[in-house]
């Protein structure tokens, strides 16, 4: 079976940390992977269009609970909010409203292993990105019972010395199993959609399970719509949505595209930014140039009450030494680009990095105007290089579950944005995704 591992598949091609790695395995179980989101939460409004609600779920993707919920309240999809996208093999806790939708009603929803609380009503409702951060208690196994807490606590002297640690977008970002967002995203900015369409529906990819492995072998070999349609199991709900207006057209490979949930489909452009964005970091560490300090021609976001503005300032040599002031005080952090139509490029080295990462890949900003699908075309940003970890709290335990084996706790605050993923692979040093 041949490893995915990180560099080849989502552009992450280098540790931060310089000591070795504890291995382990993470989500042996659902309950070993604890997300609540840092909500920012509606005001309250006494009869309100917004009904509010805590979402509890365990072992969830984010768009299939959606459409859960939608189903079970005859609702459309357009009518359920969210603030962000979580993993779907965890226990996760996420803010979300659902427009016009009684609160006696939502609270008498059941659905396996999905609790819903905290129930009120707003007039506002919860939208993408209307959260603070999250909170997270991960656990993982399979430690060899030679690992003690040192090896723990020099990893963690130097992310809290340094202040952070790369920003990197984690493997959940492009698909833990099938890697493949990206590639995905690519070929819509290239507007070669039917391959977007068959690196979704077909690409078997050694990860997944045997089943859908051969299904998707069969497919990219016949390109028998009807077929695929007729075995792919139910659980490959997207495929099938994608299959069935195939099956009535096969060569709308537009119109199957827009057969999936917008976010999903705004996500695949997204991950490729998010792929261009961890190779930049990559190369920015190679070079060992600082992620925690700004040097000229990189561009800083400032930070105002909590939030990351996107509005960036250039480095120059006149401002500096304010400028790294500005940072050292946690009140601005050095950015990369997330390329797009619009994108700013940084000057100096940095500069040089996102030139040369882009021009490989022989791309331009207008590739990221999508006119079939106008929707999901991207003006591009930036992103911030270093992620803070907050209230970072770790116990090294013997692992119940495996005799001779230890477990590692971890308990910490990121801010939006940021993968836990990219965190724990500093501890863990393993770069084959199956271990995430």
């Amino acid at each position: 079976m041949k490893v995915l591992n990180t560099e080849k598949t989502i552009g992450i091609k280098t540790f931060f940390t310089p000591y070795e790695g504890i291995g382990g395995k993470l989500r042996t179980h659902p309950e070993d992977f604890i997300v609540r989101e840092v909500s920012n939460y509606p005001s309250k409004t006494e009869n309100g269009r917004f009904t509010i609600a805590d979402v509890t779920a365990v072992n969830w993707e984010a768009n299939l609970l959606v459409r859960e919920l939608s189903n079970r309240l005859h609702i459309s999809r357009q009518r359920v909010g969210f603030a962000g996208t979580k993993d779907k093999r965890a226990k996760t806790t996420r803010l979300m409203s659902f427009y016009n939708v009684p609160i006696d009603r939502l609270s008498n929803v059941k659905i396996k292993e999905t609790k819903i609380e905290n129930i009120y009503t707003s007039d506002r409702p919860v939208k993408i990105g209307n959260l603070l951060g999250n909170r997270f208690q991960i656990t993982i196994r399979n430690l060899d019972k030679k690992i003690k807490s040192d090896y723990i606590k020099d990893v963690v002297s130097v992310i809290e010395k340094y202040g952070g640690f790369p920003n990197f977008y984690g493997v959940q970002r492009f698909g833990i199993v099938r890697p493949i967002t990206h590639v995905v995203g690519k070929c819509i900015i290239k507007s070669d959609f039917e391959k977007a369409v068959m690196n979704y529906v077909a690409n078997p990819m050694d990860e997944e399970d045997e089943e859908s492995y051969l299904l998707r072998k069969q497919l990219e070999e016949t390109c028998d719509f009807s077929e695929a349609l007729k075995t792919y199991p139910n659980k490959l709900t997207f495929e099938k949505a994608i299959l069935n207006k195939l099956v009535i057209d096969p060569k709308d490979f537009i119109g199957a595209l827009k057969e999936l949930p917008k976010n999903l489909l705004t996500m695949f452009v997204y991950s490729y930014q998010s792929y261009l964005f961890n190779r930049i970091l990559s190369e920015r560490i190679r070079k060992k140039l600082p992620l925690n300090k700004a040097i000229v021609g990189d561009i800083i976001l400032p930070i105002r009450d909590g939030f990351i503005d996107k509005n960036g300032v250039m480095v120059k040599e006149y401002n500096i030494e304010k400028v790294n002031k500005q940072v050292s005080k946690g009140k601005a952090v050095v950015s990369g680009v997330l390329f797009g139509r619009d994108s700013v490029f940084s000057g100096g080295e940095m500069g040089e990095i996102e030139h040369r990462i882009i021009d490989r890949e022989r791309i331009d900003a207008r590739d990221f105007i999508i006119p079939d699908i106008p929707y999901i075309s991207s003006s591009g940003s930036r992103h911030p290089i270093l992620a803070f970890v907050r209230d970072l709290d770790f116990k090294l335990i013997d692992d119940e579950l495996s005799k001779d084996k230890k477990a590692l706790i971890l308990k910490f605050q990121l801010q939006k944005g940021c993968y836990a993923t990219s965190f724990l692979r500093e501890f863990m040093k393993a770069d084959n995704i199956k271990n995430y």
